[in-house]
């Protein structure tokens, strides 16, 4: 297939769009089943008692460790675009990313204790972080920037992410109830391998432009990037050892990571030759998108935190006279993306120009986010298993809503902004929004008291409809710096 093939708007084998989505659409798939099963059984491994199966710590420090974990995913995107950038390009990237995850998730599998959980999460944050902002860069290649169905594709492709996000939680639930953790993190690393062998096969038949290195590094400094490699790598060692990084501030760590990465990343690319006045303007735009993003994700992700806290103190899980995993709670909002995903992407292409423009969706995304909280506040104050089952199903159907006013347009609108010399990087960039949001998610499990919920969930409900609306305020002067993206 020829980079030409990109802009063919005839191409419509795969529900409209170009077939060589349904390769990336593939291995995403797979990398969430993974992914998500895995994490729908961590927090609780680490907080479950020895006599459980589990690790033992207490239940804020674990949360602390999810909420890390989940940064650094997102906060790896930064090396897994470099790498596109300047060394390899986004696919190859893509390809040797995929080969760390399943090599992480079979530690998880087969290496006990805290041994397992240390090898197995920095292997997999490292690897799905490459993978998430290459996937993304890899897809928005497929199109031209004005083609209509660019959305509607990123839906789809999102639509398959959540295929692997619904099956995954449930069936590692099923064997780490049933048989024991490990042979949960096992199914992780089947379904991931899955997904590698999947996308080796299709992987040729992507375009050439996913294969490019658009601002390649000169020769002459690769020994430069091998001593900073190993520098960092010293450093981090030498911090652990010395008690500096621990199990009990590492989301605060990834936190403070994510913020020093983001000022770095605007200041390098605004200030970059390579970039032209537009391009600027455009990046500019994005920096109260990526605010609201920052808000939106650290609600929308204590799914895997506080929600999965309250799911096993105080949801009453029961299902037909049986008692479904914890980590089954996870699949209800995949099921709703899989559901409304194509309903949001039948909506875009048939308003076509009319549709909202990006800032509008992003900041009504924040707005339900934040009414998604308010509505925990009816079951405020209960017992064990005193909140019924259809009410968490009814407040993850609000979250799959805001989710899809931001996630997939957030990745559509961040590749048509990117200025060209930083496309995958401008990736990365949204994905620095989530990691901050992520790790954000995990540090506010400490201030999460079963006892009195009332102050948690109206505080920082009301902190997103703010942000969603200061935002709303905004969007005329945010689509004049976009410069005619919308």
């Amino acid at each position: 297939m020829s980079t030409t093939e990109k802009t063919d708007d005839h191409d419509t084998r795969f529900f409209g769009q170009p077939w060589a989505l349904v390769h990336i659409f593939g291995v995403e798939m797979w990398e969430r089943f993974s992914f998500y099963g895995m994490q729908g059984i961590l927090l609780i491994y680490l907080y479950y008692s020895a006599t459980e199966g589990g690790l033992g710590l207490p239940t804020a420090v674990a949360g602390g460790i999810v909420g890390a974990y989940g940064g650094s995913v997102y906060l790896s995107t930064i090396l897994g675009a470099w790498l596109a950038d300047r060394l390899l390009g986004s696919e190859r990237v893509l390809f040797l990313s995929a080969m760390v995850i399943v090599a992480g998730h079979i530690a998880l599998a087969v290496l006990p204790g805290v041994l397992g959980v240390g090898v197995g999460l920095v292997l997999v944050a490292l690897g799905s972080g490459g993978l998430k902002a290459n996937a993304t860069s890899v897809v928005g290649s497929l199109y031209a920037a004005d083609d209509v169905r660019r959305d509607a594709g990123f839906s789809l492709f999102y639509l398959g992410i959540n295929l692997g996000a619904f099956m995954g939680p449930i069936l590692t639930g099923i064997l780490q109830s049933s048989l024991g953790f490990h042979y949960g993190f096992g199914l992780a690393a089947i379904g991931m391998t899955l997904g590698l062998v999947q996308y080796s096969f299709g992987r040729r038949r992507l375009p050439d432009e996913a294969r490019r290195v658009p601002n390649p590094l000169p020769s002459s400094r690769l020994p430069l990037v091998w001593a900073i490699a190993a520098a960092a790598v010293v450093v981090i060692a030498a911090l652990v050892l010395l008690g500096v990084i621990r199990a009990d501030n590492l989301s605060l760590i990834v936190i403070l990571g994510a913020l020093v990465a983001t000022v770095a990343y605007f200041a390098v690319i605004l200030t970059s030759r390579r970039i032209d006045a537009t391009e600027r303007s455009r990046v500019w735009a994005f920096l109260p998108l990526f605010v609201t993003s920052v808000a939106f994700w650290s609600l929308y992700q204590q799914q895997f935190t506080v929600l999965t806290v309250y799911s096993d103190k105080r949801l009453d899980r029961h299902l037909f006279g049986l008692e479904i995993p914890v980590s089954s709670v996870q699949s209800i909002n995949p099921v709703f993306i899989i559901i409304l995903s194509g309903v949001f992407a039948v909506i875009w292409t048939r308003l076509g120009s009319r549709q909202p423009s990006t800032p509008v969706k992003f900041a009504l995304g924040a707005m339900v986010m934040g009414a998604a909280f308010l509505l925990f506040l009816p079951f405020a104050g209960g017992g064990e298993n005193s909140t019924p089952l259809l009410a968490i199903v009814g407040i993850l159907f609000v979250f799959t809503v805001a989710e899809l006013l931001i996630s997939p347009v957030g990745l559509s609108v961040t590749t048509k902004l990117a200025p060209a010399a930083f496309h995958t990087q401008m990736v990365a960039l949204f994905f620095l929004s989530i990691a901050l949001g992520t790790a954000i998610s995990g540090w506010l499990v400490g201030f999460y008291n079963p006892d009195d919920e009332v102050p948690y969930f109206t505080t920082l409900g009301a902190i997103a409809i703010l942000v969603g609306a200061g935002l709303l305020l905004s969007v005329k002067p945010v689509l004049r710096l976009m410069k005619g993206v919308s």
